[in-house]
């Protein structure tokens, strides 16, 4: 079955599903997030009040075309001269595996690119984290290095565009 996505700007109410995710350790596996206590609605309520209108910050829910689920977010953030970093994950288990990070990841490209215009985005990932890895690349990031033991990746705009990927 293949799975459609969209994305929306992340809402205060989406606290109410993302809070659980926080406390998934398997769904940081991969990053450097460590919760070093039980996060509660409220908590991440009151974090997403925090965050969410930022100036150098987007912030998106990953969510399901058939089911209108939401399953994860990705965002930009640090977003400045023209670049931001990207962030990608998906939160609910159950979707893992199935196509959504690679379809939401060329949504936010073509929102940094033609919305935001953005002349690059840049991340970092686990080595380990093989399907992360597969997503990027298809998408067209290309390595640039390492930095306290996560890849470097990193896509310019003009690339993208060149390589067909872009349509409006």
């Amino acid at each position: 079955m293949t799975v459609s996505v969209y994305i929306r700007p992340l809402a205060l109410e989406d606290a109410q599903t993302s809070y659980l995710w926080r406390n998934d350790p398997q769904v940081w596996t991969y990053t450097n997030f460590r919760a070093t206590q039980r996060i509660t609605s409220k908590m991440e309520t009151a974090w997403l009040q925090e965050n969410l209108n930022k100036p150098d910050q987007s912030r998106f829910a990953i969510c399901l075309k058939e089911l209108d689920t939401y399953v994860g977010n990705i965002q930009l953030l640090d977003i400045k001269d023209k670049t931001a970093e990207l962030h990608l994950f998906i939160g609910n288990r159950l979707y893992w595996g199935k196509g959504i990070g690679y379809q939401a990841t060329m949504l936010i490209l073509k929102y940094a690119f033609f919305y935001k215009e953005l002349e690059s985005l840049h991340l970092r990932v686990h080595p380990a984290n093989i399907p992360a890895l597969y997503i990027y690349e298809k998408a067209g990031f290309e390595i640039t290095g390492e930095v306290d033991g996560l890849v470097k990746m990193k896509i310019l705009k003009k690339n993208f565009v060149n390589q067909g990927q872009l349509v409006r």
